[in-house]
């Protein structure tokens, strides 16, 4: 048996291969509230990938002409790198790296939709496991949002980055329940509420911006879902139990913060350029400096800012691992900081805007279906 450290009834989980115990006949009466509210509100932030009314993916962007993000966006052309490139060279290797975070995005909802799946065979609450279920639907929809914005732009996504790819195989694998939920819920689900924030106020393609606007809409519950959890068990834990925990998040975040962007993780676009990964990467760390790293931490969209925050907040950073985060930010200021994540205004307007247009259609189901019965 998995060493879950739940300390709450409503993230109680079984082994994977115990069926038997999902069906107890006591179990079925035995269902949180916890996750109503998530659960119910599925219907109000409904959006399908595949019908334009939501988003159409067909709309046009001249790769050759222009950036999908703006220059500062990427690193390798605010260096000497870029010494070596023409005009035309520029801005593809820009949307080049634009396509390779945006297929890391891609990885990243594949690895939340495996999870969530893999949360249903563990989590012995009904109301636990159909919150699972239901994140397991929207992730797919992630998958097939992204999947459709990279065919239209440029066919084909790049594969997913050592870092990530590592990481998404250990937390889906993952048997204890806390790896899982620390792991996906709060970090990975927290540095994607951080990447869309960022897509979603500086980027000059429509399409981008109004899959990741419909992304957050999900994505915001789905962070809830870890805060919930950490709400419910981080103030039960045993010094032992909050030593475990916290050690594993600083162990995803260092794995995250030094080596998810760096050149390393990027080296399958250089050669097209004529470009070699290593000297990419002393070009850039010439450029860049931790003090530049701690300037960008001050941007309230920065990926790894809101992963430190999710974490801070969630009570898992305590005296023994601050100082792993205080070279980069200030907890004290992140600390006043109202919970939730940057975004989440975002997805509160986009909810707005779903609910109008998902009232249209039902009408419009209303009329046929009447009008069908009438003949």
């Amino acid at each position: 048996m998995a060493d879950h450290i739940t300390h709450d009834a409503i993230y109680d989980a079984v082994d994977r291969d115990d069926f038997d115990a999902m069906i107890e006949v006591d179990r079925y009466a035995r269902r949180t509230g916890a996750f109503d509210e998530i659960i119910s509100a599925t219907e109000d932030h409904f959006w399908d990938p595949l019908d334009p009314t939501y988003v159409d993916f067909t709309q046009p962007f001249d790769l050759r002409e222009d950036t999908i993000m703006p220059r500062d966006f990427t690193i390798e052309l605010n260096c000497a790198v870029a010494d070596k490139l023409d005009e035309g060279q520029q801005i593809a290797l820009a949307n080049e790296v634009t396509r390779f975070s945006v297929s890391q995005l891609l990885h990243g909802e594949q690895g939340a939709l495996s999870l969530s799946a893999s949360l249903c065979h563990v989590l012995h609450d009904p109301g636990a496991q159909e919150y699972a279920a239901n994140q397991a639907r929207e992730e797919a929809r992630h998958v097939t949002a992204f999947s459709k914005y990279v065919g239209a732009r440029w066919g084909t996504p790049l594969p997913a980055g050592q870092t990530l790819g590592a990481l998404m195989n250990e937390l889906v694998l993952a048997p204890e329940v806390y790896k899982k939920l620390v792991g996906m819920q709060m970090l990975i689900e927290g540095l994607a509420m951080g990447a869309f924030a960022t897509l979603h106020s500086r980027t000059r393609d429509p399409v981008l911006r109004r899959t990741v606007q419909l992304v957050m809409t999900d994505e915001a519950f789905h962070h809830r879902f870890g805060r919930i959890w950490a709400k419910r068990t981080v103030p039960k834990l045993s010094e032992e139990e909050h030593i475990k925990v916290e050690d594993w998040a600083a162990q995803c975040f260092h794995k995250v913060f030094m080596n998810l962007v760096n050149a390393e993780q990027k080296q399958a676009i250089y050669p097209q350029f004529g470009l070699d990964w290593k000297y990419v990467r002393s070009a850039v760390m010439e450029a860049f400096t931790d003090a530049d790293r701690r300037r960008m931490m001050k941007e309230n969209t920065n990926i790894f800012r809101v992963l430190i925050k999710t974490l801070l907040h969630g009570g898992i950073i305590t005296d023994r691992t601050k100082h792993l985060y205080e070279a980069w930010v200030d907890l004290g200021e992140l600390g006043r900081e109202p919970e939730g994540v940057v975004g989440d205004a975002v997805a509160d307007a986009a909810m707005e805007e779903l609910r109008e247009i998902n009232r249209g259609k039902k009408k419009i189901g209303r009329a046929f279906k009447e009008m069908a019965t009438a003949n």
